[in-house]
């Protein structure tokens, strides 16, 4: 009988039955192993990016050591170069001291002495003269004396410009004023000269 009194039929009772005996079962879900499973996967992705990390720093380690390396290198061979340049132009400052020197001893030597005192003055000049250009040799100065070369702005002073005689060309120094000099190509003095148009 149903609740109104009234008489089931057996489709209905059926069903009732079918109800009752129907139980829903939900998985059993424990929570330890829920709990554990993301702790590990946890555990595992900061060991990955920790090693991750690690790699990277080890590469930035690497990368500077590189960099500190080369570094080293170029400042060992900048430093053997301003060693090299150092000791080639070593003289450049005594010798530019030295030129007025050495230009009046040859000034001296171009003037005419009659007496034999004067002869003997002379020579001892020319001596002394003589050990200044050894001295500039041992320390590789060499003199710029362009005459009747062809003028060079790089090693020459142009003073003054005067038309081209017979036989001489143009742009070609006609008359050295003053003799220049220099040290492995790097002009200590330039030479002072008179050029041909």
């Amino acid at each position: 009988m149903n609740e109104g009194g009234c008489q089931l039929t057996d489709n209905e009772k059926n069903n009732n039955v079918v109800d009752e005996s129907v139980e829903i079962i939900e998985p059993e879900t424990s929570e330890e192993t829920t709990t554990d499973a993301p702790e590990v996967s946890e555990e595992e992705t900061q060991e990955v990016s920790e090693l991750d990390k690690l790699k990277q720093e080890n590469e930035e380690l690497d990368d500077k050591i590189l960099r500190l390396q080369a570094e080293m290198a170029n400042m060992r061979r900048i430093n053997t170069r301003e060693r090299s340049e150092a000791a080639k132009f070593r003289s450049q400052n005594l010798a530019s001291s030295l030129l007025e020197v050495i230009d009046n001893l040859e000034r001296a030597l171009q003037t005419e002495t009659p007496s034999e005192d004067g002869q003997a003055l002379k020579k001892g000049v020319e001596m002394v003269h003589n050990q200044f250009k050894n001295a500039f040799e041992k320390e590789k100065i060499d003199t710029i004396d362009p005459l009747n070369e062809e003028f060079d702005p790089n090693f020459h002073q142009a003073v003054s410009v005067m038309p081209a005689g017979e036989g001489q060309e143009s742009n070609h120094v006609i008359q050295v004023l003053q003799k220049g000099y220099r040290i492995d190509n790097r002009v200590i003095r330039p030479a002072m000269v008179i050029v041909s148009e």
